[in-house]
């Protein structure tokens, strides 16, 4: 660290399901610290991101806090979920609201724009997925958007391609107050090892099993072991609310579960810097999603 003078500060990330979030802090972190995935509500506790940027005046670091698509909850999961996301827009020094204008999820988006319009940080309006969006709907959609809500300026990237990332992490970083850094300079996440390793999993899940495997899975740590070689042994549950859906993550003569390993593990180990031996099981559990235990090991309120 310079002389030069350092701000922090912290930055929420909200957006209706599926928005990108995800896709887009990994962004600006520069590294992989979200999972993502084609299906809708794949971020379920807050996971933050921990961004720098440096300029000519300034060494900035920024907690991105990427936060559970906000819906409207129907079960004790999808509340804790919508809680974890406005919990983590509070005490932000400025709240970037992301909007996919191509699926534009009007239903959650409106409800959404009414709340973030109430509150009393800094607003920046993202709009995602330049690279595929037409421009003259986009620009009519930042003005209508704009007129909803006070965003003090509005982005035009792609959370995908990385196009306008840079100039909006600028905009962000100048942005935060003035103070020292709440994070070492070679941390990218708050998240526990352990904790990331069951996400790469899930995420794995969701991207091997598409459609077939409902919402309705979680994975569970239950050992991380350092081994004196150097490698660490990773022990976790695959939990499924019906023995149909067991079977299709085994797969025939466990084939699926095999790949979901063997993927997850390779991703794990770059990740680490260490070699990763990843053990995993199944387990039938209808239960599961009323478990206060199962709430807290993901990090959110079982009352919600």
């Amino acid at each position: 660290m310079s002389d030069t003078q350092t701000r922090c500060g912290v930055v929420a990330v909200l957006g209706a399901p599926n928005a990108g979030k995800s896709t887009l802090v990994n962004q600006l972190v520069g590294q992989k610290v979200a999972i993502t995935s084609a299906k809708a509500q794949t971020t379920r506790a807050r996971m933050m991101g921990i961004a720098l940027h440096t300029s000519d005046d300034a060494e900035t670091q920024m907690i991105l806090v990427d936060t559970p698509g906000i819906f409207a909850p129907k079960r004790r999961l999808d509340r804790a979920m919508v809680s974890a996301a406005w919990e983590g827009a509070e005490a932000a020094d400025a709240v970037l609201l992301l909007v996919d204008p191509v699926k534009q999820r009007r239903h959650e988006l409106e409800p959404l724009l009414e709340q973030v319009a109430q509150r009393p940080e800094r607003k920046i309006l993202v709009l995602n997925k330049v690279d595929v969006a037409k421009k003259e709907p986009l620009l009519a959609l930042a003005q209508e958007l704009g007129e909803k809500v006070e965003f003090e300026t509005v982005y035009f990237v792609s959370a995908l391609t990385g196009d306008g990332v840079p100039e909006m992490k600028e905009a962000l970083a100048g942005m935060m107050p003035e103070g020292p850094w709440m994070y070492p300079e070679d941390q990218v996440s708050d998240a526990s090892e352990r904790l990331l390793a069951t996400e790469i999993t899930r995420e794995q899940l969701y991207q091997q099993l598409h459609e077939e495997l409902p919402y309705d899975s979680a994975v569970r740590p239950e050992k991380y072991i350092q081994r004196k070689d150097g490698s660490v042994e990773i022990h976790q549950q695959i939990v499924v609310m019906r023995d149909n859906q067991r079977a299709i993550v085994l797969g025939k003569g466990g084939s699926r579960i095999k790949e979901i390993g063997k993927a997850a593990r390779e991703e794990l180990s770059e990740l680490l810097g260490q070699k990763v031996h990843l053990f995993l099981h199944v387990k039938t559990d209808e239960r599961w999603s009323e478990d206060k235990e199962m709430y807290e090991e993901m990090g959110l309120d079982w009352k919600s």
